[in-house]
Order: structure tokens, then C-alpha cells, then sequence
């Protein structure tokens, strides 16, 4: 039976990256992958639906060509080959993640693996075991029982990455990040498109602004928006998809070509091993504490498959703290308040911290900036004037409590505010931090001089 240090069972942000560090702190190292290195981020999340997205921003700044001064002639899109190019990028990625394997000298056991007692591993009818085993086997589209997906006509985002060819009409269920991005991209190739989400409003766990202003921009691109709605059931008999669709007006039956259900994730903790072992779960959660240690010694659980945010930043991170914790080096546990959260549809989305009705909520007597990307010069040299930079300080301490942006680019600016919060920068410090011009990002320090009431450019 081979022996390791650390056997890591899923090669995902939080998996592949559990293994390079404990094989960088000299522990011998094993992952255990049942399809392709780099887990769905890299293959069918993440990185893929970004090669479609940047397609689709290309094609519409093709479509826009005149408002830039410029004439375009007999331009067109070839939906496979967009496909194709995400595909591509997928792959070079994952053969990245190959790479790193063979360089940190990390044993790769290709197949499914199967949890057994006593710090074991089962893969393909062979044992491996190890001191400390790290389960990070991820998560998948979530189905609704109204919502069956059939793979073809009622779809995961899995699917959505590569039809065989662009639908006519599109309905989205559910507008989070993985709903919204697939809208802003089959729009912008063309497709109708229509949201349906089931709160009463669209990016839900936004900051009120900002599912105001994405809603604007959307309906501007022509994307049908309905909210307080939801699908009570699908009819997939005919040629197309017929939904029915509640709202508070009553029942009205869309017709599209094909349903996206983007409803959010289910974690992959089922056949694994985890009754076996005898570790505890809390309903779709493996439970662990702020060091991802199981109730079974030897045993961890990092990513979506533990309660924090089912983002791939916060699976990666989550992996260093774990294995350094095993090396013996000092950690301190993940700080969930402060972890940015991004969406890249057209305008990008990016935020960390409180939304402005959560500082109220709390208690929190506050001081709120914004910015409109309208007065940046950057952002009008560009032609992206939509959207905005909102913050949210404690009028107290100067604490900076939350930072919301909507427009282009921003989810390359969010760490600015990630990083402050972590050195626990006042708002006054912000303001004396020189940004550069003419840049989007100077928007930050905008906001937070409006916040204090010594904004320049409004």
C-alpha cells in the first residue's frame, strides 16, 4: 500500500493548490482526480465561461465600432468557434495545472476515490493511505424539482458552455453570478434572452445600487427581466421548452428553445466515503472548524463542500491555511467578512463586506460615498460610463464597512478595498492615498471623498 503525507481527493482551486503547498513544506503528496486536473473552475466554471464572456465583449464592441469613430465591414459571429476558443483556453489552463503536478513532484491517481476508515484512501480497487487526508471534491449545478434538467432542453452551466448551436431564445432561472453571466453572453450573441428570479431582485446578495443598475443596463441590452417569479414546472414535449412561470400578476407560460437553470450549487458529498469514516455533515456541508479539521482526526474538508463562500479564491485559500495548519506553522483562520465576491457579466460586478442595508441592519451608524463611472474621464474615453463606485464607512472609527462597484473592469479593482479592510484603513487614509489619473480605479478615492463630504469631480 503506498504511504503518503497528504493524499488530497479533488484537484479543483482548493485542491490542486492543497497539494503544491504541502509538497512546497516537504510533505510527500498524492491528489486523487476522477476527470481533468484543475477541478470545474478550471475546466467548466471559471475560466472557460471567461473566454466566452471575452468573445462576447469583442462582438460588441464590433456592434459599436461607430461609437468609437471607426467602420467595420462584413463582420459576423461563428458561435462554434467561440466555443472552440473556450474549450482551448480550458485546456491549456488544465495542462497548466498538469505541470505544476510534475514540477512539485505530486503523485496524480486518476479515478474515483472512496473515503475508508483509518486515514485510507480507495481508488480503482487500490488502497492508499496517508497521515492527513483533504477533501475537496467540489460542487455541482443544483436541479429544482420543478426544474429537471435533461442536459438538452432544460440545462446546468455545464451544458450552456457548449451547445452545438446558439438558441433562438434562452430563459434563465436564477440571476446570481453563473445566471447573469450566461445572459450578458447569449445576448450579446444574439439570443433572446429572459431572467427569472424568485427574490425581488436580480443579484440578489448585491448591495441594493447595484441590482438597480445592472437591471437598467440589462433591460438597455434588451434582456427580459422578471423578478418575484418562479418556474413552477417545464413541458419539453414539443420542439421547444414551455415554462411556467408564478409571479405576483399570476401564471404566464414563456416559450424558448431551451431553460438554463442557474439556481446554484449542490456539493459533491455523496458516495465518498463520508458515513463510513463517520463525518459529521450538516445537510449539504461537510462540517469542519476554522481550521477545515473534521470531526475524524487525520480528516479535512476544504471549498464548496465546507459552510463558507463557494468561490474559488476562498477553496485556494482555504488550502494554504489548512496545510500550513498540518505543517506545524502558526495560521489564523480565514476572516469570511472580507472576501471579495465577483461577477463578470457586462457591466462587471465587485464587492466585499457589508451592503449598505446590512451596516443599518447591524447597527452601525454609517457614512456612504458614490462615484458615477459618468464623471470619470477614463471610464468616457472608454465609452463605459455605466455603473458606479459605492463605500461604506463607520462614521465613528472611520472603519470601512463594505465596498460596491458595478461597471467595467472593476472586479480588477475590488482588492484596493479587500486589502484596506484587511490593514483596517480609515477612510481618511484612502483619501490621502494619491491614485493615479486618468484611471477607473481613481473612483474608489472619489467615493470615499464623497463619503466625507470633499468630493472634487461631482
Amino acid at each position: 500500500m503506498s504511504k503518503y503525507d497528504v493524499i488530497v481527493l479533488g484537484s479543483g482551486p482548493g485542491g490542486y493548490v492543497a497539494a503544491i503547498r504541502a509538497s512546497q513544506l516537504g510533505l510527500k503528496t498524492a491528489v486523487v482526480e476522477k476527470e481533468s486536473l484543475g477541478g470545474i473552475c478550471l475546466n467548466w466554471g471559471c475560466i472557460p465561461t471567461k473566454a466566452l464572456l471575452k468573445s462576447a465583449q469583442v462582438f460588441e464592441y464590433l456592434k459599436h465600432a461607430e461609437d468609437y469613430g471607426l467602420s467595420v465591414n462584413g463582420y459576423d459571429k461563428d458561435f462554434d468557434a467561440v466555443v472552440k476558443r473556450s474549450r482551448g483556453v480550458a485546456e491549456g489552463m488544465s495542462n497548466g495545472v498538469k505541470f505544476l503536478m510534475k514540477k512539485n513532484k505530486i503523485d496524480v491517481i486518476e479515478g474515483f476515490g472512496t473515503l475508508k476508515a483509518g486515514k485510507k484512501i480507495e481508488v480503482n480497487g487500490t488502497e492508499y493511505s496517508a497521515d492527513h487526508i483533504i477533501i475537496a471534491t467540489g460542487a455541482r449545478s443544483r436541479e429544482l424539482p420543478s426544474l429537471p434538467q435533461d442536459g438538452k432542453k432544460v440545462i446546468g452551466y455545464r451544458q450552456a458552455m457548449t451547445l452545438p448551436e446558439q438558441p433562438k431564445k434562452l430563459i434563465v432561472v436564477g440571476s446570481g453570478a453563473i445566471g447573469v453571466e450566461f445572459a450578458y453572453f447569449y445576448n450579446s450573441m444574439g439570443t433572446e434572452v429572459t431572467i427569472v428570479e424568485y427574490l425581488d431582485k436580480i443579484v440578489p446578495v448585491e448591495d441594493d445600487d447595484v441590482s438597480k443598475q445592472l437591471e437598467r443596463s440589462f433591460k438597455k441590452s434588451g434582456i427580459k427581466i422578471m423578478t418575484s417569479a418562479e418556474v413552477t414546472s417545464v413541458d419539453t414535449s414539443g420542439d421547444g421548452v414551455k415554462a411556467t412561470v408564478k409571479t405576483k400578476k399570476g401564471e404566464e407560460v414563456l416559450e424558448a428553445d431551451i431553460v438554463l437553470s442557474a439556481v446554484g450549487i449542490k456539493s459533491n458529498i455523496e458516495n465518498i466515503g463520508l458515513e463510513a469514516v463517520g463525518i459529521a455533515v450538516d445537510r449539504d456541508k461537510i462540517l469542519v472548524n476554522d481550521y477545515y479539521q473534521t470531526n475524524i482526526p487525520g480528516y479535512y474538508a476544504i471549498g464548496d463542500i465546507t459552510p463558507g463562500q463557494a468561490l474559488a479564491h476562498v477553496a485556494s485559500a482555504e488550502a494554504i491555511l489548512c496545510v500550513e495548519k498540518i505543517a506545524g506553522m502558526h495560521v489564523e483562520a480565514l476572516d469570511y467578512g472580507n472576501i471579495p465576491g465577483c461577477t463578470y457579466a457586462s457591466p462587471e460586478i465587485a464587492s466585499v463586506g457589508l451592503t449598505e442595508k446590512q451596516a443599518k441592519e447591524q447597527g452601525f451608524d454609517i457614512k456612504v460615498g458614490k462615484f458615477p463611472f459618468s464623471a470619470s474621464g477614463k471610464a468616457s474615453a472608454a465609452g463605459a460610463k455605466d455603473g458606479f463606485v459605492k463605500v461604506i464607512f463607520d462614521a465613528k472609527y472611520g472603519e470601512w464597512l463594505g465596498c460596491h462597484m458595478i461597471g467595467a473592469g472593476v472586479t480588477d479593482m475590488i482588492a484596493e478595498a479587500v486589502l484596506g479592510r484587511k490593514l483596517e484603513t480609515t477612510g481618511h487614509e484612502v483619501l490621502k492615498t494619491v491614485h493615479p489619473h486618468p484611471t477607473m480605479s481613481e473612483a474608489v478615492m472619489e467615493a470615499v471623498a464623497d463619503a466625507y463630504g470633499e468630493v472634487i469631480h461631482l
